[in-house]
């Protein structure tokens, strides 16, 4: 019998396009950082995660459904789509559901880019936009933010050319934690040309309290050639059921919907993010837990006179220094995981995930100790 190993020669060659695509590398789990150094407890504060847990009203829908996991889901989420038009005062025409918000990346990629069109992009941002542009061979044009990673819609709209397809907004952005402002975001739209669709990531929108801010509702409402993305796996704590959504135009959903799995959603997902949608108890003190954490990092890095950059999400970007790599080895040695921003290009900084007020401290005494 002929054996199947490392050495062997594979003659089917894969697409050329996947040369460029490096597989998504995510935060330490907990449970690796306890088997490589024999820990017990694990403070993870690296993936923006909701360190309160998930909502429990969705714990109980979920309970609600087991009985039927004999049954195909739903393959259109409608129950979960019917609230979330009733949520947004949209059309249930307006939603697409899918596996998290990174499927959606990649629907909008195979549905919008043929080889050759250009994404416009933030430089520092989320890294599947890139992924889901490399997959159908679309070159990638980044933005720099500028000073204090602000947003500036003068330097995008400079960035567009004829064969800008797609120009993504991630506000606020993921790992900055900044925004683009309502009134920045509306004149950017504005002087855009109608070919082009805008992706506006508001996956952290329930941790924004400025005023000033859109999570795109209203720009979909008003018939902008918008893409608002939006997720449950950060203030509604079901990142490990992978759930979102897209609200848009109806013509860009029946789009989408051309190359959507059938059944992208499993049912204990759209039942765990119906329930969630409405769990106000729980989304309130996630917002409570976040904003006291956001003050206790802050006041923390003050004291280490660390800079950092005021966040409107549930992370905090900050500036450790050049001992910044030896710094979160030590931290994962202790238990404590954070995520090293090198691979954004801040060799010398970390995004720190806002925990409970326990995890922050523990986190903030360590940092003291190795710094």
């Amino acid at each position: 019998m002929t054996q199947i190993g490392e050495n062997t020669a594979l003659h089917v060659k894969a697409r050329q396009a996947l040369d460029t695509i490096k597989p998504y590398t995510p935060g330490k789990p907990i449970w690796e950082v306890q088997q490589e150094y024999g820990l017990d407890r694990v403070v993870k504060l690296a993936s923006n995660e909701n360190s309160l847990g998930p909502s429990p009203k969705a714990l109980e829908a979920i309970q609600a459904r087991l009985g039927e996991l004999h049954r195909y889901p739903d393959g259109l989420s409608s129950n979960l789509v019917n609230a979330l038009a009733q949520e947004f005062g949209l059309a249930s025409d307006n939603f697409v559901v899918t596996n998290g918000g990174d499927e959606l990346i990649v629907l909008i990629s195979q549905a919008y880019l043929e080889k050759g069109d250009e994404i416009i992009v933030p430089d520092p941002t989320f890294s599947e936009y890139a992924f889901g542009a490399n997959l159908m061979e679309s070159p990638i044009v980044k933005v720099p933010l500028r000073d204090g990673f602000r947003y500036a819609a003068e330097d995008l709209l400079a960035a567009v050319t004829e064969k800008t397809k797609i120009v993504y907004l991630c506000s606020p952005n993921n790992p900055t934690g900044t925004y683009l402002p309502e009134a920045e975001l509306r004149s950017f739209l504005d002087r855009l040309p109608e070919r082009v669709l805008v992706v506006i990531d508001v996956a952290y929108k329930h941790y924004v309290t400025a005023d000033d801010y859109s999570d795109g509702i209203a720009l979909v409402r008003e018939g902008y050639p918008v893409i608002a993305l939006h997720t449950f796996s950060k203030i509604y704590g079901l990142a490990g059921i992978r759930v979102g959504f897209g609200a848009a135009p109806s013509a860009v959903i029946r789009t989408l919907l051309k190359v959507k799995e059938p059944f992208n959603v499993n049912a204990l997902a759209e039942a765990a993010a119906t329930a969630a949608l409405h769990d106000e108890a729980h989304i309130g003190a996630s917002r409570r837990m976040n904003e006291e954490g956001r003050e206790q990092l802050y006041a923390g890095f003050r004291k280490l006179s660390m800079p950092y950059t005021e966040s409107m999400a549930n992370f905090v970007l900050v500036e450790i220094g050049e001992q910044a790599e030896r710094i979160y080895q030590q931290l994962l040695e202790r238990g404590i995981i954070v995520r090293y921003a090198k691979s954004w290009g801040f060799p010398n900084h970390f995004r720190v995930s806002v925990g409970t007020h326990e995890e922050n401290e523990i986190f903030l005494k360590a940092l003291e100790e190795l710094r």
